[in-house]
């Protein structure tokens, strides 16, 4: 058994150094390990990220969760997923304290230009790797192209988008594309008992607040967060089109201009790009009650969007072989995918529209945005590398 100080050092240096978003976050885990250390062979370690890519939430702090659960159980699995999401939390939160307090300087607003730019390529180069994901799929062209319909035209919500791409794959019915040798190493009383002490933990402490407190940011923020945690399919990009629908434009808390700055800061900070939820959420309690109302939102965000996480992985886990080999699954995973790259491309068109034509064209904005996509496409410089560029470019062009 895996030795708990050994733990302890793996998964914090894991959370400490998982910059990049979550290619760069498993590739940082596969290396550590399975390689580095041998703790989880290949197989396991590609088995537990396939099930996780099946799951709403940040694939990559689920995967933590996993691999923490394979090693020491429940205890194991708490402890990989605290240590990868806590860090880039409080780092965010320090974040987005600081950028309600000095954003408003000229310098610091010009070099937000410059990563605003950056974010709007982060985005589109997203979107194009996604296109590996869903090649050999007749329906993907059509089922994204629906998707970005009914976002951008249409106005649909999120939910019903996803939904609707869930149900019409679940009717496609699968070829077995992800059949293995289905077996499961827990019975259905023990996922059931699972179920019920995660959904209470999950529950317990919005449950007053939404009662004793409705209709303040706290409560809204621990109804949206859990359900934006039961629908987030396709990872922080597509969660970020619900996010920017509903925190945006439903509830007010930031604009889409704060939205793209609170995405680039998380695009720093280690821990799941996910974390800009406890941006949004700490702009939305500021803007209602000042920072204390500020920090009990955000914490009620990050309880939403990750707690859920822990359910999804201790109840589904013992069960990974057995709903793995279900062809039905593997087709609902590649239209929801298919549906997620028309979500993406709908985030990218009205990012472009706030970056790129605020009050009109604006040429600084477009030419950050070709220097960012020329750095991340030619593969000079990394997510991080070309956030800090773009922003020292939009520096020195404000002070010339």
């Amino acid at each position: 058994m895996t030795p708990w100080p050994e733990m302890w050092r793996a998964f914090g240096r894991i959370g400490l150094l998982s910059f990049g978003g979550p290619a760069a976050q498993i590739a940082i885990m596969q290396e550590e390990l399975v390689d580095r250390r041998g703790w989880l062979d290949r197989d396991t370690f590609l088995r537990g990220l396939g099930f996780c890519t099946l799951l709403p939430g940040p694939e990559a702090m689920q995967l933590a969760t996993f691999a923490g659960w394979r090693l020491r159980g429940t205890a194991g699995g708490l402890l990989a997923g605290l240590l990868f999401v806590m860090p880039g939390a409080l780092v965010m939160m320090g974040l987005a304290w600081a950028y309600l307090a000095f954003g408003r300087l000229a310098p610091v607003e010009a070099a937000f230009a410059g990563v605003k730019a950056a974010v709007l390529a982060i985005v589109l180069s997203a979107l194009w790797k996604l296109r590996s994901k869903v090649e050999g799929d007749r329906l993907a062209v059509p089922v994204a192209l629906a998707a970005f319909v009914a976002l951008f035209v249409l106005g649909l919500p999120f939910w019903a988008v996803i939904g609707g791409a869930l149900i019409l794959g679940l009717m496609r019915g699968g070829d077995g594309t992800f059949a293995i040798p289905a077996q499961s190493t827990g019975g259905a009383a023990k996922a059931v008992r699972t179920i019920v002490v995660w959904l209470i933990v999950w529950w317990a402490p919005l449950i007053p607040l939404i009662l004793i407190f409705p209709g303040t940011a706290p409560a809204e923020a621990a109804v949206f967060f859990s359900w934006l945690a039961t629908v987030s399919f396709g990872g922080a990009y597509a969660l970020l089109a619900a996010l920017a629908q509903t925190a945006v434009e439903g509830y007010g808390w930031l604009t889409s201009a704060q939205m793209i700055d609170g995405l680039g800061l998380a695009e720093t900070t280690p821990g799941p790009l996910v974390l800009v939820t406890v941006f949004a959420a700490w702009l939305g309690g500021a803007g209602d009650g000042g920072l204390p109302s500020a920090i009990l939102t955000a914490c009620v965000a990050l309880w939403a969007t990750f707690v859920p996480c822990f359910l999804w992985i201790f109840a589904g886990a013992p069960h990974l072989e057995m709903l793995s080999s279900r062809p039905r699954v593997g087709a609902a995973l590649q239209t929801v995918t298919a549906a997620v790259a028309g979500v993406i491309a709908n985030l990218a068109v009205v990012f472009g529209l706030a970056v790129l034509w605020p009050d009109g064209p604006d040429l600084q904005a477009l030419s950050l945005a070709a220097l960012a996509a020329g750095l991340l496409w030619s593969g000079r410089a990394g997510l991080l590398a070309t956030l800090a560029i773009c922003a020292t470019v939009a520096l020195l062009l404000h002070v010339i």
